[in-house]
């Protein structure tokens, strides 16, 4: 069995230890990208927000909601795989990106930072093309009250 069959087969629907663990879809995912971080960027993204959107009458109680999180939690930050400092800059990362306003949020998400030091290089290049004078709408990326060199 080659690795990608490998590896969509692990997630293949199956119970376990009264977990249904489901198929994650990743046909437009771009396998084998170096992120520094195991795993394609689809699938921490997929379950970064299974992990996030799990809500607690999506299980039959608290154990099973607790037993369900852990195991979306392990899928996502993959402690069996990824080092603790990983782990952490999936974790800061993230909430970088959630304390953004929703417009750079969303462009930064599609261009998939594999860390925060990468985010915050891609915002100071983007600020850097919008500061030219040819450049306009630059405020549009930001909440009122706010300006560009702030």
């Amino acid at each position: 069995m080659s690795g990608k069959a490998a590896s969509l087969a692990s997630h293949a629907p199956k119970e376990q230890e009264g977990l249904i663990i489901v198929k994650v879809e990743e046909e437009n995912c771009v396998w084998g990208k170096d992120l520094g971080l195991q795993g394609n960027t689809c699938s921490l993204e997929t379950f970064r927000q299974r992990f996030r959107q799990f809500g607690y009458s999506d299980s039959a109680g608290p154990r099973e909601a607790l037993s369900q999180l852990r195991e979306l939690c392990h899928q996502w930050l993959r402690p069996e795989v990824n080092t603790k400092e990983q782990i952490l800059e999936l974790l800061v990362l993230e909430q970088f990106l959630a304390i953004l306003p929703d417009e750079l949020q969303a462009w930064l998400r599609e261009h998939r930072p594999e860390n925060g030091e990468e985010a915050v290089t891609l915002l100071e290049e983007l600020e850097k093309e919008l500061d030219e004078p040819r450049q306009q709408g630059f405020f549009l990326l930001y909440p009122q009250n706010h300006s560009a060199g702030t």
